[in-house]
Protein backbone atom coordinates (compact mmCIF):
# COMPACT_ATOMS: atom_id res chain seq x y z
CA UNK A 1 0.00 0.00 0.00
CA UNK A 2 1.40 3.30 -1.03
CA UNK A 3 2.01 6.30 1.69
CA UNK A 4 -1.01 8.24 0.53
CA UNK A 5 -3.35 5.59 0.37
CA UNK A 6 -2.09 4.82 3.69
CA UNK A 7 -2.66 8.26 5.00
CA UNK A 8 -6.36 8.22 3.45
CA UNK A 9 -7.31 4.57 5.62
CA UNK A 10 -5.44 6.62 8.74
CA UNK A 11 -7.23 9.82 8.70
CA UNK A 12 -10.74 7.16 7.82
CA UNK A 13 -10.63 6.08 11.54
CA UNK A 14 -11.51 9.33 13.29
CA UNK A 15 -10.31 12.76 13.87
CA UNK A 16 -6.56 12.21 14.48
CA UNK A 17 -3.68 15.14 15.63
CA UNK A 18 -0.35 15.47 13.87
CA UNK A 19 1.49 13.99 16.09
CA UNK A 20 -0.28 10.76 16.25
CA UNK A 21 -0.56 10.91 12.29
CA UNK A 22 3.36 11.58 11.79
CA UNK A 23 4.15 9.01 13.99
CA UNK A 24 2.54 6.39 12.46
CA UNK A 25 5.75 6.75 9.81
CA UNK A 26 7.82 7.78 12.54
CA UNK A 27 11.11 5.66 12.01
CA UNK A 28 11.17 6.85 8.06
CA UNK A 29 14.32 9.13 8.00
CA UNK A 30 12.74 12.51 7.02
CA UNK A 31 14.86 15.04 9.43
CA UNK A 32 11.48 16.08 10.48
CA UNK A 33 9.95 15.54 14.14
CA UNK A 34 5.95 13.86 14.23
CA UNK A 35 3.86 16.48 14.52
CA UNK A 36 6.04 18.40 11.59
CA UNK A 37 5.84 15.09 9.96
CA UNK A 38 2.07 14.72 10.10
CA UNK A 39 1.19 18.47 9.53
CA UNK A 40 3.29 17.55 6.09
CA UNK A 41 1.56 14.49 5.30
CA UNK A 42 -2.28 16.23 5.61
CA UNK A 43 -0.80 19.61 3.29
CA UNK A 44 -0.03 17.25 0.59
CA UNK A 45 -3.00 15.65 0.86
CA UNK A 46 -4.72 18.82 0.83
CA UNK A 47 -2.73 19.32 -2.26
CA UNK A 48 -3.36 16.68 -4.02
CA UNK A 49 -7.27 16.71 -3.75
CA UNK A 50 -7.09 20.58 -4.22
CA UNK A 51 -8.55 21.03 -1.16
CA UNK A 52 -8.31 23.90 1.37
CA UNK A 53 -5.73 23.19 3.98
CA UNK A 54 -7.53 22.51 7.45
CA UNK A 55 -5.89 21.35 11.28
CA UNK A 56 -7.47 18.78 12.86
CA UNK A 57 -9.71 20.45 15.30
CA UNK A 58 -11.52 17.78 17.39
CA UNK A 59 -10.10 15.57 19.95
CA UNK A 60 -7.55 12.92 18.88
CA UNK A 61 -9.27 9.34 19.10
CA UNK A 62 -5.95 7.99 19.79
CA UNK A 63 -3.98 10.12 22.43
CA UNK A 64 -6.97 12.46 23.46
CA UNK A 65 -4.67 15.40 22.86
CA UNK A 66 -2.53 14.44 25.63
CA UNK A 67 0.69 16.01 23.02
CA UNK A 68 -0.70 19.89 24.06
CA UNK A 69 -0.24 18.76 27.69
CA UNK A 70 3.57 17.81 27.22
CA UNK A 71 4.50 21.53 28.83
CA UNK A 72 2.60 20.69 31.71
CA UNK A 73 4.05 16.93 32.15
CA UNK A 74 7.39 18.20 32.19
CA UNK A 75 6.74 21.13 34.40
CA UNK A 76 5.09 18.79 37.26
CA UNK A 77 8.42 16.70 36.70
CA UNK A 78 10.67 19.44 37.75
CA UNK A 79 8.78 20.14 40.51
CA UNK A 80 9.11 16.95 41.71
CA UNK A 81 12.60 16.93 41.17
CA UNK A 82 13.14 19.82 42.98
CA UNK A 83 15.69 18.79 46.04
CA UNK A 84 17.02 15.99 44.40
CA UNK A 85 20.35 15.71 43.35
CA UNK A 86 21.23 14.21 39.90
CA UNK A 87 23.12 14.66 37.01
CA UNK A 88 21.19 12.78 34.42
CA UNK A 89 18.07 11.56 34.13
CA UNK A 90 15.31 9.13 32.03
CA UNK A 91 11.59 9.98 31.68
CA UNK A 92 9.38 6.44 31.48
CA UNK A 93 5.55 6.59 30.80
CA UNK A 94 2.81 3.85 31.35
CA UNK A 95 0.66 4.04 28.70
CA UNK A 96 -3.91 3.28 28.82
CA UNK A 97 -4.19 -0.10 27.74
CA UNK A 98 -6.73 1.62 25.11
CA UNK A 99 -4.63 4.33 24.21
CA UNK A 100 -1.98 1.36 23.13
CA UNK A 101 -4.35 -1.03 21.55
CA UNK A 102 -5.93 1.67 19.44
CA UNK A 103 -2.29 2.53 17.54
CA UNK A 104 -1.66 -1.19 17.30
CA UNK A 105 -4.66 -1.95 15.94
CA UNK A 106 -3.93 0.69 12.74
CA UNK A 107 -0.54 -0.88 12.53
CA UNK A 108 -2.19 -4.32 12.09
CA UNK A 109 -4.57 -3.07 9.95
CA UNK A 110 -2.34 -1.31 7.17
CA UNK A 111 1.12 -3.62 7.77
CA UNK A 112 2.93 0.15 8.47
CA UNK A 113 6.26 -1.50 8.87
CA UNK A 114 7.80 2.05 10.29
CA UNK A 115 5.47 3.16 13.20
CA UNK A 116 7.31 5.21 16.21
CA UNK A 117 5.23 3.57 19.64
CA UNK A 118 3.26 6.22 21.61
CA UNK A 119 5.43 5.46 24.20
CA UNK A 120 8.86 6.38 22.81
CA UNK A 121 7.79 9.81 21.52
CA UNK A 122 6.11 10.48 24.74
CA UNK A 123 9.51 10.04 26.60
CA UNK A 124 11.74 11.68 24.21
CA UNK A 125 9.46 15.12 24.17
CA UNK A 126 8.41 15.37 27.73
CA UNK A 127 12.56 14.65 27.97
CA UNK A 128 13.47 17.26 25.89
CA UNK A 129 11.19 19.88 27.96
CA UNK A 130 12.55 18.49 31.31
CA UNK A 131 16.85 19.16 29.92
CA UNK A 132 15.54 22.53 28.96
CA UNK A 133 14.23 23.53 31.80
CA UNK A 134 16.80 21.96 34.28
CA UNK A 135 20.29 21.77 31.87
CA UNK A 136 20.47 17.61 32.95
CA UNK A 137 20.75 15.28 30.15
CA UNK A 138 18.96 12.04 29.66
CA UNK A 139 20.75 8.74 30.08
CA UNK A 140 19.06 5.61 28.46
CA UNK A 141 21.64 3.68 30.11
CA UNK A 142 22.84 4.86 33.30
CA UNK A 143 19.83 7.33 34.66
CA UNK A 144 20.32 9.06 38.37
CA UNK A 145 16.99 9.39 38.59
CA UNK A 146 13.61 7.58 36.21
CA UNK A 147 10.17 10.00 35.97
CA UNK A 148 7.66 7.82 35.27
CA UNK A 149 4.21 9.45 33.75
CA UNK A 150 1.22 7.48 34.64
CA UNK A 151 -1.43 8.73 31.77
CA UNK A 152 -4.38 6.84 33.07
CA UNK A 153 -3.96 7.72 36.57
CA UNK A 154 -2.66 11.34 35.94
CA UNK A 155 0.43 11.08 38.16
CA UNK A 156 3.74 11.77 38.33
CA UNK A 157 6.50 9.55 40.21
CA UNK A 158 10.35 9.71 40.38
CA UNK A 159 12.32 6.65 40.76
CA UNK A 160 15.47 7.65 42.63
CA UNK A 161 18.24 4.86 41.33
CA UNK A 162 20.57 3.52 43.83
CA UNK A 163 24.44 4.54 44.40
CA UNK A 164 27.20 1.60 45.22
CA UNK A 165 30.17 2.21 47.58
CA UNK A 166 33.24 0.32 47.18
CA UNK A 167 35.85 -0.65 50.43
CA UNK A 168 36.56 -2.66 52.95
CA UNK A 169 35.32 -3.30 56.44
CA UNK A 170 36.84 -4.72 59.56
CA UNK A 171 34.57 -6.37 62.42
CA UNK A 172 36.45 -6.36 66.47
CA UNK A 173 33.44 -7.13 68.12
CA UNK A 174 32.08 -10.59 68.26
CA UNK A 175 28.15 -11.32 68.48
CA UNK A 176 26.89 -9.58 65.51
CA UNK A 177 26.14 -10.56 62.24
CA UNK A 178 27.09 -9.38 58.42
CA UNK A 179 23.59 -8.33 57.77
CA UNK A 180 20.34 -7.86 59.43
CA UNK A 181 19.11 -10.80 60.95
CA UNK A 182 15.31 -10.83 61.24
CA UNK A 183 13.79 -12.46 63.63
CA UNK A 184 12.82 -16.51 63.01
CA UNK A 185 8.91 -16.11 64.26
CA UNK A 186 8.04 -12.54 63.25
CA UNK A 187 10.17 -12.22 60.51
CA UNK A 188 10.57 -8.21 61.18
CA UNK A 189 7.02 -7.66 62.41
CA UNK A 190 8.16 -7.29 65.61
CA UNK A 191 7.09 -10.10 68.84
CA UNK A 192 7.72 -10.99 72.42
CA UNK A 193 10.79 -13.37 71.19
CA UNK A 194 12.77 -10.61 69.86
CA UNK A 195 11.46 -7.99 72.50
CA UNK A 196 9.41 -6.40 69.27
CA UNK A 197 12.25 -5.31 67.56
CA UNK A 198 12.20 -7.69 64.47
CA UNK A 199 15.19 -9.09 65.06
CA UNK A 200 17.48 -11.55 66.01
CA UNK A 201 20.40 -8.86 66.92
CA UNK A 202 20.35 -5.41 68.17
CA UNK A 203 23.17 -4.36 65.34
CA UNK A 204 25.10 -5.55 62.20
CA UNK A 205 27.42 -4.61 60.26
CA UNK A 206 25.43 -3.16 57.90
CA UNK A 207 23.43 -1.26 59.87
CA UNK A 208 26.42 0.33 61.99
CA UNK A 209 27.99 1.23 58.70
CA UNK A 210 24.84 1.58 56.95
CA UNK A 211 23.08 4.35 58.81
CA UNK A 212 26.08 7.23 57.90
CA UNK A 213 25.40 6.32 54.67
CA UNK A 214 21.89 6.40 54.91
CA UNK A 215 22.65 10.00 56.62
CA UNK A 216 24.87 11.12 54.25
CA UNK A 217 23.16 10.21 51.05
CA UNK A 218 19.61 11.23 53.06
CA UNK A 219 18.75 7.53 51.70
CA UNK A 220 15.62 5.32 52.22
CA UNK A 221 17.81 2.79 53.31
CA UNK A 222 21.50 0.66 53.31
CA UNK A 223 21.86 -2.95 51.82
CA UNK A 224 25.70 -4.36 52.48
CA UNK A 225 26.89 -6.81 49.84
CA UNK A 226 29.94 -8.56 51.15
CA UNK A 227 32.07 -10.81 49.52
CA UNK A 228 31.51 -13.79 51.81
CA UNK A 229 30.67 -13.16 55.13
CA UNK A 230 32.01 -14.16 58.73
CA UNK A 231 31.00 -16.20 61.48
CA UNK A 232 28.91 -14.60 63.76
CA UNK A 233 31.62 -15.25 66.80
CA UNK A 234 33.75 -14.14 64.38
CA UNK A 235 36.30 -10.82 64.25
CA UNK A 236 37.07 -9.40 60.42
CA UNK A 237 40.32 -8.32 61.34
CA UNK A 238 43.98 -7.36 59.16
CA UNK A 239 43.00 -6.23 55.56
CA UNK A 240 39.23 -6.81 56.07
CA UNK A 241 36.74 -7.75 54.23
CA UNK A 242 35.80 -6.36 50.61
CA UNK A 243 31.91 -4.88 50.05
CA UNK A 244 29.64 -3.02 48.79
CA UNK A 245 27.16 -0.95 50.16
CA UNK A 246 23.91 0.30 48.16
CA UNK A 247 22.29 3.47 49.14
CA UNK A 248 18.70 3.02 48.55
CA UNK A 249 17.07 6.20 46.67
CA UNK A 250 20.15 8.57 47.42
CA UNK A 251 18.64 12.70 47.34
CA UNK A 252 22.16 13.39 47.61
CA UNK A 253 24.99 11.93 45.21
CA UNK A 254 28.34 14.00 46.19
CA UNK A 255 29.67 13.15 49.63
CA UNK A 256 33.40 12.89 50.24
CA UNK A 257 33.76 9.28 51.22
CA UNK A 258 37.53 10.06 52.90
CA UNK A 259 35.07 12.14 55.30
CA UNK A 260 32.37 9.49 55.39
CA UNK A 261 34.53 6.95 56.27
CA UNK A 262 36.29 9.07 59.12
CA UNK A 263 33.12 9.53 60.86
CA UNK A 264 32.21 6.02 60.79
CA UNK A 265 35.45 4.77 62.12
CA UNK A 266 35.00 7.54 64.67
CA UNK A 267 31.46 6.88 66.05
CA UNK A 268 31.66 3.18 65.94
CA UNK A 269 34.93 2.46 67.12
CA UNK A 270 36.03 -0.55 68.72
CA UNK A 271 32.76 -1.87 66.73
CA UNK A 272 33.43 -1.26 62.95
CA UNK A 273 36.06 0.28 60.72
CA UNK A 274 36.30 1.26 56.65
CA UNK A 275 38.31 2.16 53.97
CA UNK A 276 35.94 3.18 51.43
CA UNK A 277 37.73 2.70 47.50
CA UNK A 278 35.10 4.81 45.53
CA UNK A 279 31.57 4.51 43.47
CA UNK A 280 31.24 1.15 41.07
CA UNK A 281 28.23 0.40 39.33
CA UNK A 282 25.59 -2.28 39.80
CA UNK A 283 27.17 -4.94 37.89
CA UNK A 284 30.08 -4.77 40.75
CA UNK A 285 27.82 -5.84 43.07
CA UNK A 286 27.15 -9.65 41.55
CA UNK A 287 31.36 -9.34 40.95
CA UNK A 288 31.62 -9.13 44.35
CA UNK A 289 29.26 -11.57 45.71
CA UNK A 290 30.14 -14.43 42.87
CA UNK A 291 34.40 -13.78 43.81
CA UNK A 292 35.76 -16.66 44.91
CA UNK A 293 38.60 -15.33 46.98
CA UNK A 294 41.07 -17.26 49.62
CA UNK A 295 40.82 -16.36 53.01
CA UNK A 296 42.96 -16.45 55.81
CA UNK A 297 42.24 -17.13 59.23
CA UNK A 298 43.79 -16.88 62.72
CA UNK A 299 42.16 -18.93 65.17
CA UNK A 300 42.52 -20.37 68.98
CA UNK A 301 42.70 -23.89 69.22
CA UNK A 302 41.71 -25.83 72.10
CA UNK A 303 42.64 -29.59 72.64
CA UNK A 304 41.73 -32.73 74.68
CA UNK A 305 44.70 -33.81 76.65
CA UNK A 306 48.16 -33.79 76.03
CA UNK A 307 49.50 -32.94 73.03
CA UNK A 308 53.45 -32.84 71.92
CA UNK A 309 54.60 -29.79 69.13
CA UNK A 310 56.03 -32.18 67.49
CA UNK A 311 52.85 -34.20 67.27
CA UNK A 312 50.90 -30.79 66.28
CA UNK A 313 53.19 -30.00 63.59
CA UNK A 314 53.18 -33.71 62.30
CA UNK A 315 49.55 -33.05 61.70
CA UNK A 316 49.22 -29.56 60.97
CA UNK A 317 52.17 -30.49 57.92
CA UNK A 318 49.24 -33.64 56.53
CA UNK A 319 46.72 -31.02 55.80
CA UNK A 320 49.43 -28.29 54.82
CA UNK A 321 48.33 -28.30 50.86
CA UNK A 322 45.62 -31.38 51.05
CA UNK A 323 42.06 -31.60 49.91
CA UNK A 324 39.80 -31.44 52.31
CA UNK A 325 36.18 -33.34 51.74
CA UNK A 326 33.43 -31.66 53.63
CA UNK A 327 30.02 -32.61 54.28
CA UNK A 328 27.59 -29.71 54.74
CA UNK A 329 28.22 -28.68 58.29
CA UNK A 330 25.51 -29.17 60.79
CA UNK A 331 25.36 -26.12 61.99
CA UNK A 332 24.70 -24.70 58.64
CA UNK A 333 22.70 -27.55 57.14
CA UNK A 334 19.29 -25.86 58.20
CA UNK A 335 20.22 -23.18 55.95
CA UNK A 336 22.78 -25.21 53.50
CA UNK A 337 22.38 -27.96 51.12
CA UNK A 338 23.38 -31.36 52.06
CA UNK A 339 26.54 -32.52 49.85
CA UNK A 340 30.47 -32.80 50.25
CA UNK A 341 32.91 -30.49 49.11
CA UNK A 342 36.10 -30.25 48.31
CA UNK A 343 38.00 -27.30 48.96
CA UNK A 344 42.51 -27.27 50.12
CA UNK A 345 43.99 -25.87 52.77
CA UNK A 346 46.70 -23.38 51.10
CA UNK A 347 48.81 -23.05 54.34
CA UNK A 348 48.42 -24.17 57.64
CA UNK A 349 50.99 -23.48 60.72
CA UNK A 350 51.50 -22.40 64.41
CA UNK A 351 52.16 -18.86 65.72
CA UNK A 352 52.43 -19.77 69.55
CA UNK A 353 50.36 -20.67 73.03
CA UNK A 354 47.77 -18.49 74.56
CA UNK A 355 46.12 -19.54 77.64
CA UNK A 356 47.60 -23.56 76.70
CA UNK A 357 45.29 -23.32 73.77
CA UNK A 358 47.62 -23.58 70.65
CA UNK A 359 47.05 -20.16 68.42
CA UNK A 360 46.94 -21.19 64.47
CA UNK A 361 47.00 -19.42 61.35
CA UNK A 362 45.45 -21.36 58.55
CA UNK A 363 44.93 -19.78 54.74
CA UNK A 364 42.10 -21.88 53.08
CA UNK A 365 40.39 -22.19 49.29
CA UNK A 366 37.15 -19.82 49.49
CA UNK A 367 34.33 -22.42 50.86
CA UNK A 368 36.62 -23.90 52.98
CA UNK A 369 34.61 -24.92 56.77
CA UNK A 370 37.84 -23.48 59.25
CA UNK A 371 35.78 -24.92 62.73
CA UNK A 372 35.24 -28.03 61.05
CA UNK A 373 38.19 -28.87 59.61
CA UNK A 374 39.41 -28.47 63.42
CA UNK A 375 36.69 -30.53 64.71
CA UNK A 376 36.43 -33.15 62.18
CA UNK A 377 32.25 -32.68 63.24
CA UNK A 378 31.78 -36.11 64.09
CA UNK A 379 33.63 -37.60 60.92
CA UNK A 380 31.73 -35.34 58.49
CA UNK A 381 35.07 -33.60 57.73
CA UNK A 382 37.77 -35.87 56.48
CA UNK A 383 41.38 -35.47 57.00
CA UNK A 384 40.78 -33.39 59.96
CA UNK A 385 43.02 -32.20 63.00
CA UNK A 386 40.96 -34.15 65.56
CA UNK A 387 41.23 -36.76 62.99
CA UNK A 388 44.91 -36.93 62.80
CA UNK A 389 45.56 -36.50 66.47
CA UNK A 390 42.98 -39.21 67.54
CA UNK A 391 41.62 -36.30 70.03
CA UNK A 392 39.19 -33.86 70.69
CA UNK A 393 39.86 -30.61 68.93
CA UNK A 394 37.93 -27.27 68.72
CA UNK A 395 37.96 -23.71 67.58
CA UNK A 396 37.62 -21.30 70.77
CA UNK A 397 38.17 -18.31 68.82
CA UNK A 398 38.02 -17.32 65.33
CA UNK A 399 39.51 -14.13 63.77
CA UNK A 400 39.59 -13.82 59.86
CA UNK A 401 42.53 -11.56 58.55
CA UNK A 402 42.81 -11.54 54.97
CA UNK A 403 39.92 -12.31 52.55
CA UNK A 404 41.03 -11.76 48.43
CA UNK A 405 43.51 -13.38 45.95
CA UNK A 406 46.80 -14.58 47.30
CA UNK A 407 48.49 -11.71 45.14
CA UNK A 408 46.56 -9.08 46.87
CA UNK A 409 48.64 -7.59 49.83
CA UNK A 410 47.41 -8.23 53.42
CA UNK A 411 48.02 -4.64 54.58
CA UNK A 412 46.08 -3.91 58.35
CA UNK A 413 43.41 -0.76 58.27
CA UNK A 414 44.35 1.72 61.13
CA UNK A 415 43.44 -0.59 64.32
CA UNK A 416 40.17 0.65 66.54
CA UNK A 417 39.63 -0.01 70.06
CA UNK A 418 42.32 -2.78 70.47
CA UNK A 419 43.78 -3.61 67.70
CA UNK A 420 42.85 -7.21 65.70
CA UNK A 421 40.94 -8.21 68.22
CA UNK A 422 42.73 -10.93 70.13
CA UNK A 423 41.11 -9.68 73.02
CA UNK A 424 37.43 -9.28 72.59
CA UNK A 425 34.97 -11.52 74.08
CA UNK A 426 37.70 -14.31 74.13
CA UNK A 427 34.88 -17.45 75.03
Amino acid sequence: MELRDQVEKILGYGPICDHCLGRFFGKRSHGLSNDERGRALRISRALRHNLPFVSETQPCWICSDLFTHLDDWAERACRALSGIEYSTFLVGTKVPALMAESEELVWSDLGLSDPEPFKAETNREVGKRISRRTGKEADIRHPHVVVILDLAADALAVQINPLFIRGRYCKYERGIPQTRWFCRECHGVGCPRCGHSGKMYQDSVEELIGRHVIEQFSAQDAILHGSGREDIDACMVGSGRPFIMEAVSPRFRTVDLESLAEEINRCEEGRVSVTLDGFVDRPAVETIKSKQSHKKYRILVEIDGRTSREELHDALNQLRGTIIFQRTPRRVAHRRADKIRERQVIDIKEMGIENDRILIEVTGEAGLYIKELISGDEGRTDPSLSGILGRNARVTRIDVLHVGSPEEREESLPPKGSGEGDTHGTP
